[in-house]
């Protein structure tokens, strides 16, 4: 099986260095850099030139993410939401990509094939904060083009070496195409166990909006703290009447001049109000007894019709030059 395998991407190499680079940039967990490694050793062999894989595996990254770009800039901060709820790491696929948009604007589509999860939820971030077609090509582009050419170059150089792996896995055969397999599975499966551990951790009691609704109604209002981060407040400027703005890492401090009796209710907009029950859990580790995740969140308290209010853009931060200049 792996021989047969070794002889197809010799044989339709191109076709299938632009089928497996653009799954993966649409997000589908199967990496490409193998496949466009062993790519980089076959062009040294003479099996097809070098730049033809390069160009095949720009285009294939500037097509998918192309379509995430355009999904940012149609559907906003909802697309990011989507992205988190089918994300392996729902905790932080989203969480820490708005923190490199924060310190890097546009350019961070630069580095976003080099670092897990990232490749996937730049594009419609930039997109969604406005990042015009012609910036978003460029610094994608160039992106693209410094991933998979570290890769194909990668094989192009150590060709004799790889050369070498392949043909050891062409006479292990089945086994070795079998166990390769099964190292795959075995990474999503963990993934999708560190998910569920992390929900099952921040498991807790939740405020419902109906009952935050009454609370406020009858003059026993909690007090409220939106803890997205700031990129998220750029993206969705909807708050609460009332609510205290901190992110995750800045919660403690924010509230810290309040009694440790006081009630406390927290929102955010990721699905299973994620990071709402980290700080919740934050703040009941430094003492604060009356801490629930509001059930829902955002969307839920806007979906019941209650009332909210629209940020500035200057408190949430958005800069339209900076964020389309991307600098």
């Amino acid at each position: 099986m792996a021989h047969e395998i070794i002889l197809l991407i010799a044989q339709y190499g191109l076709l299938l260095v632009f089928c497996n680079v653009l799954i993966e940039q649409l997000g589908v967990p199967v990496p490409a850099v193998p496949t466009l490694v062993v790519a980089g050793a076959l062009a040294s062999n003479g099996h097809f030139p070098a730049i033809s894989v390069l160009v095949v595996a720009v285009l294939a990254c500037l097509l998918g993410d192309l379509i995430w770009y355009w999904a940012g800039r149609r559907f906003g901060a909802g697309v990011m939401r989507t992205i988190c709820r089918i994300s392996l790491s729902p905790d932080s696929c989203v969480k820490q990509s708005e923190l490199r948009f924060q310190r890097w604007r546009g350019r961070v589509l630069v580095i976003a094939k080099f670092v897990p999860g990232l490749s996937t939820v730049a594009p419609p971030l930039v997109g969604a904060m406005g990042l015009r077609l012609p910036g978003f090509l460029l610094l994608d582009g160039l992106g693209s083009l410094l991933w998979a050419g570290l890769a194909i170059g990668l094989g192009y150089l150590f060709a004799a070496q790889i050369d070498q792996l392949l043909s050891t896995l062409a006479s292990a055969g089945t086994l070795a195409f079998e166990g390769l397999l099964c190292l795959l599975a075995l990474y999503i499966l963990v993934k999708w166990w560190q998910r569920r551990r992390l929900l099952r951790a921040l498991r807790m009691a939740r405020i419902t909006v109906d009952e935050l609704n009454q609370a406020i109604e009858q003059g026993q209002a909690p007090v409220v703290v939106d803890v997205r981060s700031e990129t998220a407040r750029m993206l969705d400027t909807r708050v609460i009447p009332g609510a205290l703005l901190a992110d995750l890492d800045g919660v403690a401090l924010a509230i810290g001049h309040l009694p440790s009796d006081r009630e406390l209710v927290i929102y955010c907009s990721c699905p299973n109000e994620v990071s709402a029950a980290k700080a919740a859990k934050l703040l009941m580790a430094l003492g604060y007894r009356r801490v629930r995740p509001l059930l829902g969140g955002l969307d839920a308290w806007d979906a019941a019709g209650y009332a909210l209010e629209r940020l500035p853009l200057a408190a949430s931060g958005h800069d339209p030059d900076v964020v389309l200049a991307g600098g």
